[in-house]
């Protein structure tokens, strides 16, 4: 084996040990290096640990022939050796764009094939290129340690064990074992803005500020999430004492800034915003009732969420459907 395909198993291979025997493995795959490269090692490393590896690939139906596209990844698996392979098709909700569309059915289908299946973990292809680029998309909207920590190797069922491994490692593996990869056209659509910064702002950094940039942002991430996971528990213990329909501005405006913006976040949607609606433009309106107050009336929100400085105390309302 290349030091491609070891790294790769010895990646998984943790994961999966912390399994008990007879559990199932559920490894999601598109047909690409990274999610095959993936399947692949889940495959060798599972019988010794009598885990059953299921693998499950998703038709988005977003592109002319993609079924026929979903139906080669299956035969291809089948004949990788898995005995189940899953082919899920799901409709795209495009309102907030192809991307996030794609991506939120492509996870509402994943949890079902879980649930279906008993599967008590999901493996995900993402690599330290997925990684670099996930940074530098959350740097451009300017949304706060918790965009800049990139994706969790570990969140809930969702395992993300290649964060580490390149694209160029699952590439080399999938060649060592004449594995064929699909290459998505969308992965070369520069309409998308991760393609823009795969394509175009990377190899841009590399060549300006020199190579190992996805290496450092990966690292940068992984560093962030450790910063944005303590300011969280701190504000989780903040919030725990907190009427978060009524807050004291006293109270909120002695916290450090870190914690009181976690606090004002999880109000206005606990207040009903509807998830990842509410960007730092909102939480800076808000902010200023606090810090900056000067008679100022309502912010009104995402949501129909409306708050107000009433007699010192944050109000926030809910508008009624």
């Amino acid at each position: 084996m290349t030091d491609a395909t070891v790294a790769i198993r010895n990646a998984v291979k943790p994961y999966l040990q912390e399994c008990e025997a007879g559990d199932v493995a559920l490894v999601a795959v598109s047909g690409g290096a990274d999610s095959l490269a993936l399947a692949h090692a889940i495959l060798k490393e599972s019988p010794p640990l009598a885990i059953t590896a299921v693998a499950v690939t998703i038709d988005h139906q977003l592109q002319e022939n993609s079924t026929v596209q979903a139906e080669k990844v299956v035969a291809q698996l089948k004949s990788m050796g898995f005995q189940k392979v899953i082919c899920e098709k799901v409709t795209v909700d495009t309102k907030n764009g192809v991307e996030a569309g794609a991506r939120d059915a492509r996870y509402q289908a994943l949890q079902q094939v879980a649930d279906r299946e008993g599967a008590v973990r999901i493996f995900l292809g993402h690599t330290r290129d997925d990684q670099a680029e996930t940074v530098l998309l959350g740097l451009a909207r300017g949304s706060g340690t918790r965009s800049l920590s990139g994706m969790a190797e570990i969140n809930g069922k969702y395992i993300r064990p290649l964060l580490a491994i390149t694209r160029a490692e699952t590439e080399a593996t999938c060649n060592e074992q004449a594995i064929v990869f699909w290459r998505d056209p969308h992965n070369v659509n520069s309409e998308f803005s991760r393609v823009r910064v795969r394509s175009e702002v990377l190899p841009v950094m590399e060549e300006k500020i020199g190579p190992g940039i996805a290496a450092a942002l990966a690292r940068s991430a992984s560093i962030l999430r450790d910063d944005a996971d303590a300011l969280d528990a701190i504000a989780g213990e903040e919030i725990k004492g907190c009427d978060l329909a009524s807050l004291d501005c006293a109270r909120l405006e002695a916290l450090p800034r870190a914690i009181r913006t976690r606090v004002l976040r999880a109000a206005i949607y606990a207040a009903g915003a509807p998830s990842g609606s509410i960007t730092w433009d909102h939480i800076q309106g808000v902010e200023a009732l606090i810090t900056l107050w000067h008679g100022q009336g309502a912010v009104s929100l995402p949501g129909g969420v409306k708050v107000e400085r009433i007699s010192g105390r944050l109000s926030l309302l809910a508008r009624l459907h």
